[in-house]
């Protein structure tokens, strides 16, 4: 239901001829407009909220934010907008960028982005966020950060991964310190399967 609420509220900015910095109407204003419960119109507000493209702010009201240039969130918001079937393809962009990121920093890794990846894993229980942030800090590429940032938040929203064992991070950390790409995309295919096989 909130999905379509989505569309709903989106067909709404465009006709009220919002933009970046205007408040949306009053979550009660919304529900009475687009004809749904509240509780469709909140839910829907949140996955806006967490994509960046609108921002609540205590004692004001909800209002449109500014995307930025290149309009990556935005497009992932309006690709599960128009095809229920996108989180599949967030999941297999999100793995792959992952991948490819993973190999990238052992080949590129610095010593300081090392001793960042290596303070990450040391932390136990170990947080997957924080060690593939370290990850794509090592890869130095900042395009493909900021693509993994928003996937990874994106699939966050609808799915949670299990915790993965440490030796899973140990075994990383190692093949980043031998500078060695083939050796790491196996550790990760074998705790990461492939979401590659998914039926079209």
């Amino acid at each position: 239901m909130y999905a379509e609420t989505l569309r709903h509220i989106h067909r709404l900015v465009v006709e009220d001829g919002l933009v970046p910095g205007d408040r949306l109407p009053s979550e009660r204003e919304l529900a009475e407009r687009l004809g749904v419960g509240r509780s469709s119109v909140r839910e829907a507000l949140r996955a806006l909220e967490f994509l960046g493209l609108i921002e609540t702010r205590r004692g004001e009201g909800t209002y449109l934010c500014e995307v930025g240039g290149h309009q990556l969130i935005e497009l992932l918001a309006m690709f599960l907008l128009e095809n229920e079937r996108a989180k599949a393809d967030v999941a297999e962009a999100t793995w792959l960028i992952e991948r490819l990121l993973l190999e990238l920093a052992c080949l590129r890794c610095s010593e300081e982005a090392l001793e960042r990846l290596e303070k990450t894993v040391h932390q136990k229980p170990t947080d997957f966020a924080s060690f593939f942030q370290a990850v794509a800090e090592g890869a130095g590429n900042y395009l493909l950060t900021r693509i993994w940032r928003a996937l990874f938040g994106f699939a966050s929203a609808f799915a949670s991964d299990r915790p993965l064992a440490d030796s899973f991070y140990d075994q990383l950390l190692a093949a980043v310190r031998k500078r060695d790409p083939a050796q790491a995309v196996a550790v990760w295919e074998a705790h990461r399967p492939s979401p590659l096989s998914k039926q079209n």
